[in-house]
């Protein structure tokens, strides 16, 4: 399968703005490019690109005033093949996980740990752990959270989400995060190209896709619990403890957004 990616973000700028974007397949995608979505400008400035901590490839440039243009379009390959069900993978005990995936047992900007352990240990404490547990816990936010763009803001917390019961896809894959760390789980946030195939379109504006990875059985593995079913292309962008760590762009000063579009479609 080939799919076709891409984005245009459009803003007015008051002045000259470095900005730091993550934007693109990530790295671990690279073989599966026949087009790569680098990311350009319009106008044209120069771009330096590096790794982070979390290992996505990130672009740094500074952007002159006026109305500047992000965009970057390419082609992937993809098996066409839903997302793997490791029905079997078992949870790991703390003492036993690889050091590098400790750090996504702990509390972050958006997935406030503290505030959530004891709802944890009481929702999903007595049930089978590993997968299972994950998948509980995908089950519970998904049926727990209302979708809604009007919910969405830049400050709520996977504690708020819980409380007021609504979001956009971010805050799903953030209280399913926070659930995971508060047992024991480790669990990392991912945005990602997702587009609609092998499900019904969507009558909505296409946009990035928020989910969340879980370390089970010796491997990270994909949930999605906004839509709580495996899906087939989802195109990996960037990890990172929560959205925080993944920002499509963050901006050193004033702004403003005038257009936001996303690119996901097979091509036939």
């Amino acid at each position: 399968m080939k799919i076709r990616i891409g984005y245009e973000i459009v803003y007015d700028l008051p002045q000259p703005t470095p900005m730091i974007m993550i934007l693109g397949a990530h790295p671990t995608r690279s073989g599966d490019l026949i087009e790569p979505d680098r990311l350009k400008t319009d106008p044209a400035v120069p771009i330096t690109r590096y790794r982070d901590g979390f290992d996505n490839m990130c672009s740094r440039l500074v952007a002159p005033a006026g109305r500047v243009r992000l965009y970057g379009n390419g082609i992937v390959r993809d098996s066409g093949v839903p997302e793997e069900v490791p029905h079997a993978a078992p949870q790991h005990a703390v003492e036993d996980l690889p050091s590098d995936t400790l750090v996504y047992l702990l509390g972050s900007r958006y997935c406030d740990t503290d505030r959530l352990s004891e709802i944890a240990w009481s929702l999903f404490s007595t049930g089978p752990p590993g997968w299972a547990r994950v998948q509980a816990i995908c089950d519970y936010v998904h049926d727990h959270i209302t979708f809604g763009y009007e919910y969405a803001r830049p400050t709520k917390t996977a504690w708020e989400a819980f409380n007021e019961g609504n979001g956009v896809c971010r805050d799903y894959a953030h209280l399913a995060i926070a659930f995971c760390r508060c047992m024991n789980i480790p669990a990392r946030y991912c945005t990602a190209y997702l587009g609609d195939i092998g499900v019904p379109p969507v009558d909505a504006p296409m946009d990035f896709a928020g989910s969340f990875e879980a370390y089970l059985g010796g491997r990270w593995y994909t949930f999605d619990p906004r839509n709580n079913m495996p899906r087939i292309g989802r195109i990996l962008i960037g990890r990172g403890r929560d959205a925080a760590d993944v920002p499509i762009t963050h901006t050193f000063g004033p702004n403003t957004l005038v257009s936001f579009k996303v690119i996901t479609d097979e091509i036939v």
